[in-house]
């Protein structure tokens, strides 16, 4: 293709990729001649051929967002860099993506209509523009476990791309930034990104009024699951359960009544990545443990409306349910602040040392059957000597295959494993049809089980591997359980139980 021809392609491309925008509804037909200036300015681009038209078949827009970065890449206006080439489809996409202002006026015209309307409005806008990134969300690979407690998911996470060695070598020359103050802030809403710092030109945040605070939601770049979004405070500040935690989960799910709602714990090791920026996660996904039965229900006397048990679950779960939301966010906080100073040693639960605390939990809010529910889940971070890496953590012998913290997703029961898995796994099942391959030496002992229960049972190599996969998040989420799963842990469970009656 002769230079013309390449000019005259990128130039059909600029035009196909504006009227996407057009067509969806995003921009406006009045202002096709600006958006085209500004995007031949991102691409490096001085001029366009006016008699072209839009194509009769567009090509998609992610397809068309390819090209364009291609072009300025191969015509030297950006270099060929991974945080380049994001910020530029993140600037790209900005072009067709409305205001902060226009977004808000239709979700809440919407909202008052449907509040599931609304954020279907907020969720399919966040696709289109490529701010959830739904392709490389497809990398990811999923399947399910059946246990006893349900059926457990289980995802191998490949949709971050991994940093270009080229990349880290220049972030370590980037003078520090305070700004935004962190990835959750506001202020990362339109923000073109730097190379130690995401793009988010493309990024928008549906304001919200929560408790009587400002309050934001948005959706997660690389979801997890359906729906997967963020509540966030408008104030940057740290992370903190209490009484407040539960208004705001509650005040959440009587805005979003479709959707869940859940904070993680705010103490290391037990808790999420980011404690600094009080958030919260939700979405519209059931997950195993808001299917669980009730195994022993029990009575606290000083909530009269309130319905408590304990979980059929493999972590320590006490659920609440009622209709009275201020009563159930009271008994939230009375459990809370009993498990924050219980100590058992015959369970390895000691609520401090040294003056340090260890117990806290994670809470999950949902509507179900026109009622209230919350889930407590139990967490305590001590470490020993043993179990270096905590106590209620992933155990040594199932980190193989995961070692990370177990945080609120996973708690629910879906397991976010890290990408390595993807060619160890493979390799696995390689060895297990008996082709000669190398084992990395932190599976040998795992793998070497595999076999003899291949042998045992003639199962096909990949479902033993998924198989054993599935057993191993179980075992994860036994130990991080803080009561056991046995007659003793049970009775050890009771025996807090009954300090909540």
């Amino acid at each position: 293709m002769t230079i013309n021809e390449t000019a005259h392609a990128i130039d059909q491309v600029i035009v196909d990729f504006v009227e996407t925008g057009i067509a969806n509804g995003e921009t406006d037909a009045t202002d096709r001649i600006v958006l085209r200036n500004l995007l031949l300015a991102m691409i490096g681009k001085e001029d366009l051929d006016t008699q072209l038209v839009p194509s009769q078949a567009l090509l998609e827009r992610l397809e068309l967002l390819d090209l364009l970065v291609d072009w300025a890449v191969a015509n030297g206006k950006i270099a060929d860099y991974q945080y380049a080439r994001e910020t530029l489809e993140a600037q790209i996409m900005s072009l067709i993506t409305p205001m902060p202002s226009v977004i808000n006026k239709h979700f809440w015209e919407l909202y008052e209509q449907n509040p599931e309307a609304a954020t279907d409005y907020f969720y399919k806008l966040s696709q289109n523009n490529d701010y959830i990134k739904t392709r490389s969300i497809a990398k990811n690979i999923a399947f399910q476990h059946r246990t006893d407690y349900g059926e457990l998911e289980i995802t191998i996470n490949l949709s971050k791309p991994e940093k270009d060695p080229k990349q880290i070598a220049l972030a370590k020359n980037v003078p520090a930034s305070a700004y935004p103050s962190c990835q959750l802030c506001m202020e990362n809403e339109g923000y073109a990104g730097r190379i130690d710092h995401p793009a988010r030109a493309n990024h928008r945040i549906v304001r919200m009024p929560l408790n009587g605070e400002k309050w934001g939601l948005q959706y997660s770049p690389y979801a997890y699951y359906e729906e997967h979004c963020i509540f966030l405070a408008e104030e940057h500040k740290p992370m903190k359960l209490d009484k407040h935690t539960f208004d705001k989960l509650l005040g959440i799910i009587t805005q979003f009544p479709h959707y869940f709602v859940g904070s993680n714990a705010d103490l290391p090791i037990v808790g999420g990545s980011i404690l600094s920026h009080d958030h919260y996660q939700g979405g519209q996904h059931t997950f195993a443990m808001a299917e669980a039965p009730i195994e022993l229900a029990f009575e606290m006397s000083r909530f009269s409306s309130v319905q408590a048990g304990i979980v059929k679950w493999p972590m320590s779960v006490i659920r609440l349910s009622g209709k009275d939301q201020m009563e159930l966010a009271e008994a939230a906080t009375f459990i809370l602040d009993a498990w924050r100073g219980y100590s058992d040693e015959a369970a390895d639960i000691l609520a401090a040392t040294d003056g340090t605390p260890h117990n806290t939990i994670t809470p999950i809010a949902r509507m179900k059957d026109g009622f209230f529910e919350l889930d407590l889940v139990l967490r305590n971070n001590r470490t020993s000597q043993e179990f270096p890496d905590g106590i209620f953590h992933p155990h040594p012998d199932v980190q193989n295959i995961k070692k990370e913290n177990i945080g609120l997703i996973e708690v629910m029961g879906l397991a976010i494993l890290p990408p390595r898995l993807k060619d160890e796994l493979m390799e696995i099942e390689n060895h297990l049809k008996g082709e000669s391959v190398e084992i990395v030496p932190y599976h040998k002992e795992w793998v070497a089980g595999l076999v003899d229960k291949k042998i045992r049972s003639g199962a096909d190599a990949a479902d033993v591997v998924q198989e054993a996969v599935g057993e191993a998040f179980l075992r994860v989420l036994e130990d991080a359980g803080v009561f056991k799963r046995t007659p003793e842990g049970q009775l050890a469970f009771r025996r807090f139980v009954e300090q909540l009656r």
